[in-house]
């Protein structure tokens, strides 16, 4: 996984936050102000895919997330539940960014979640708050619904005296759900 490095040690999330601040600066700030409440389409997304420690694949995971119906300016808030077949569960909540020129189908995803992680029969990430980032590259259908490839680390960010990450390569479907 070593020449993923871009993305297993973090850099994506940052990478995220940057396009995202880029973003709000151009486009949110001078219209309705850099953080304004807007309305999304609420969507719930199911991903199944291998898990990757110590460039091992060590089984597979399902990932339940749920995008919700609002934006502060270009960032989203999501949550969400993954679970492998060695055990291990991480439940947590934070923020994405899409960057999806206007007329566009195809996407690109960041996001940077911070959640609680359980061991169960799988990797020792060295502690139980494990930060989960990645992206997602995919194409959304003019019904909004979204097919996407992505890939996620979690590690503990250096909170922890060991520090080993986790990788999810994963297959996403994203479907509009509820009313925004």
């Amino acid at each position: 996984m070593s020449d993923l490095a871009f993305i297993t040690d973090g850099s994506a999330a940052v990478a995220g936050l940057v396009l995202g601040l880029i973003s709000m600066g151009t486009e949110h700030c001078p219209a309705e102000g850099c953080l304004a409440r807007s309305d999304a389409t609420p969507r719930t997304a199911v991903s199944a895919g291998a898990v990757v420690f110590q460039e091992n694949t060590t089984g597979t995971e399902l990932y339940v997330r749920r995008d919700t119906a609002m934006r502060f300016g270009p960032f989203r808030p999501v949550y969400g539940l993954s679970l492998s077949d060695d055990g291990e569960a991480w439940v947590g909540a934070g923020l994405s960014y899409t960057l999806q020129p206007r007329d566009w189908n195809w996407y690109a995803e960041f996001h940077v979640m911070p959640g609680l992680y359980a061991e169960g029969g799988g990797a020792d990430l060295g502690g139980p708050v494990e930060f989960r980032s990645g992206l997602e590259l995919g194409y959304e259908s003019d019904r909004g619904w979204r097919i996407g490839l992505g890939f996620d680390h979690r590690s503990n960010a250096g909170i922890e005296s060991r520090n080993p990450g986790l990788e999810t390569v994963h297959l996403r479907l994203s479907v509009p759900t509820g009313r925004r």
